[in-house]
């Protein structure tokens, strides 16, 4: 099976007029196959894109792209709780879910599992195939031989496997919002301070270096994650699905640098180093090469698996 190229949805809070002005670049002119659409870091930002979902929805169907509704990954009250049912219950939607409520509603139905679900060995995934699971993406934070493990146990299962390979990795979900506090203020009155950040608020340490990124109840890397070099690796592995998360930078040139190296026509350094003049933060890609996330590893030749 040809590896595919999914995008994942949007885990900052842009302006609507943004939000749907990219969804409409992506479905005219991005060479993905599956898009991951929905809300999942923060309730309370759900409301702004309601209105756009359906034209959203209609626009990337219309241009062959294969849509999928993902479930926040922390849902804590019963207004919560009431939606996110209405979400994964709904008739003719494949949902991916990102949370244990809703893997435990969609029991028996094809569904996907999101990364923010913690699948770290082959049982679990028996175990979530054996509920109806027929694609799961796996988290950010695991290292070649696991990531080799799990493909071979999901070809076993008949579930695609799925990794990340550009955007800042999800680290933690906190029922806190830390974006609100750095401005001095609580959640409830957050007044969406998340949306002066596009591609989250940047944490530094005591003596002012990069740590992590803020987006939000949301802690992400502050490097953005690149498996540019490591593809033709997991194709190896038998990964099936390689997933873009969004940033605020071109992510139609992201998604088409890619493609291009999926169909073998670029070479993996190359891509590498135009998608590292993208973005203002460094690539990354330590946790595949088994040693500290935020490391670039250059050389991808020792680390995997034999």
């Amino acid at each position: 099976m040809m590896p595919s190229l999914t995008l994942g949805p949007v885990l900052f809070n842009w302006p609507v007029d943004r939000w749907r002005d990219f969804y409409a670049r992506i479905a005219d002119e991005a060479p993905v196959d599956t898009v991951i659409v929905g809300e999942i870091v923060c309730f309370k930002r759900a409301p702004f894109f309601a209105d756009a979902m359906g034209e959203v929805v209609e626009r990337l169907t219309a241009a062959g792209k294969t849509v999928w509704f993902a479930s926040p990954i922390l849902v804590g009250s019963d207004r919560e709780r009431a939606a996110m049912r209405d979400l994964v219950t709904g008739e003719g939607m494949t949902i991916e879910a990102n949370d244990m409520g809703a893997l435990a509603l969609l029991a028996g139905r094809p569904h996907a599992v999101g990364p923010m679900i913690n699948l770290y060995n082959e049982a679990t995934l028996a175990w979530l195939a054996g509920r109806g699971a027929v694609a799961v993406s796996l988290p950010a934070e695991l290292p070649a031989a696991s990531v080799a493990t799990l493909a071979k146990a999901g070809r076993e299962h008949g579930v695609a496997v799925e990794v990340q390979v550009f955007g800042r990795a999800p680290l933690a979900i906190s029922a806190r919002c830390y974006h609100a506090r750095a401005h001095g203020l609580h959640k409830d009155g957050c007044q969406f301070v998340c949306g002066n950040d596009p591609d989250g608020l940047a944490v530094t340490t005591m003596d002012g270096q990069p740590f992590l990124a803020v987006n939000g109840t949301q802690t992400m890397s502050h490097g953005c994650l690149c498996l540019a070099e490591e593809l033709e690796a997991l194709v190896a592995m038998g990964v099936d699905r390689f997933r873009l998360s969004p940033q605020a930078v071109d992510m139609v040139r992201v998604a088409q640098a890619f493609r291009a190296l999926i169909d073998g026509e670029r070479d993996g350094r190359d891509v590498a180093a135009e998608l590292g003049g993208l973005i203002d933060a460094p690539l990354v890609n330590g946790f595949f090469h088994d040693t500290a996330g935020a490391r670039h590893v250059a050389s991808a030749g020792a680390a995997l698996p034999a």
